[in-house]
């Protein structure tokens, strides 16, 4: 199984911690904390000004620093269809 993984930081340590994606859309970005029976599911939603993505597990705040645009042409990126750049 090949899992998109990204870094994410803990604002109360100030430390990147790395994370499993469910889902990724301009949207909401779903990850995985922690492995196996102890793992925490979170939603990362954009903040006001979109500059970054914020949620909240245990009471601990978690924020993705990347903007929607950067996010949606990731998503872009990996949805692409490659047989589509085949044809003449």
């Amino acid at each position: 199984m090949n899992t998109d993984k990204i870094e994410v930081r803990v604002t109360e340590t100030d430390k990147m911690m790395e994370v499993g994606v469910f889902s990724k859309r301009a949207d909401k970005i779903e990850v995985m904390l922690g492995e196996g029976i102890h793992s925490v599911k979170c939603e990362l939603l954009p903040t006001a000004n979109g500059l970054a993505y914020a949620g909240s597990v245990m009471g601990r705040e978690v924020v993705y620093e990347r903007s929607r645009e950067q996010v949606q042409a990731d998503v872009e990126l990996e949805n692409h269809d490659y047989r589509d750049s085949r044809r003449r």
